[in-house]
C-alpha cells in the first residue's frame, strides 16, 4: 500500500517560546491528516490531533469550527500534492493523468476509505458539508474547468462544450464507482472514461 504523510518536512523543535501561527497552524493540520489516515473518522478526535500537534483545543476551534472540517483540512494537506493538476498542453494526457492519479490515491491508500467516510459525514455535519465544498470539491472543480476551457482556447475542444458538465461525467463516474462499488474503480476504467468523453468533445 502507498505511503501518504503530510508535506510539511521533519517535526519541528519545540522550545518554550510561542510559536507562530502559521507554523502552529501548519503543525496542527499534518497531526489531523496523520491521524485521519491511521485511525480514520472513527478514530479522529480534537483531543487526538491538539496532543499531537501540541495545541490547545482553544486554539484549534479558533480556526476550525468542527472535528469534521479540521479532519477535511487534514485530508487535503496529505493528498494535495498527489492530485496536483498538471498542464503539458495536451488535454487528453492531463485529464488521464489526473484521473490515473485519483484512481490509485483511492485504491492504494487509506484515502479512498477516508474520502467515503468524509462525504458520509457531511450528511449530518452542516459545518464539514460547507468546509467539503468550499475547501475541497469547489476548488478541485474550479482546476478542472481550467484545464477544459484552457483546451478550447487552444482549439483541442469544441467551444460549445459545458465544462462543469465534463466534469461532472469524469470524476462524477469515479465517485460513483467509490461510493456505490457495484463495478470496480480501476486506471482502465478512467482511461477508458476520457477517451470516450473526448469522442464527443472534439
Amino acid at each position: 500500500m502507498s505511503q501518504l504523510t503530510p508535506d510539511a518536512g521533519p517535526p519541528p523543535r519545540r522550545g518554550r517560546g510561542r510559536r507562530p501561527a502559521d507554523q502552529v497552524r501548519a503543525e496542527i493540520l499534518a497531526a489531523a491528516g496523520k491521524l485521519l489516515l491511521a485511525e480514520g473518522m472513527a478514530g479522529f478526535t480534537i483531543e487526538k490531533v491538539a496532543a499531537q500537534a501540541g495545541a490547545s483545543r482553544m486554539t484549534i476551534y479558533k480556526w476550525w469550527p468542527s472535528k469534521g472540517a479540521l479532519a477535511l483540512d487534514g485530508y487535503f494537506t496529505v493528498v494535495g500534492p498527489t492530485l496536483a493538476f498538471h498542464d503539458t498542453g495536451d488535454v487528453v494526457a492531463d485529464l488521464t493523468s489526473q484521473l490515473v492519479a485519483f484512481v490509485h490515491l483511492m485504491n492504494d491508500t487509506p484515502a479512498g476509505r477516508v474520502i467515503s467516510q468524509l462525504i458520509a459525514q457531511a450528511q449530518t455535519d452542516p459545518d464539514l458539508a460547507a468546509a467539503y465544498r468550499q475547501r475541497y470539491s469547489a476548488p478541485r472543480r474550479a482546476l478542472a474547468v481550467e484545464a477544459i476551457n484552457r483546451a478550447v482556447a487552444r482549439g483541442q475542444l469544441r467551444a460549445d462544450i459545458d465544462p462543469e458538465s465534463v466534469v461532472d461525467q469524469l470524476w462524477g463516474a469515479c465517485y460513483h464507482r467509490l461510493l456505490i462499488p457495484d463495478q470496480p474503480l480501476t486506471e482502465e476504467f478512467a482511461r477508458t472514461l476520457v477517451d470516450n468523453l473526448m469522442r464527443g468533445l472534439r
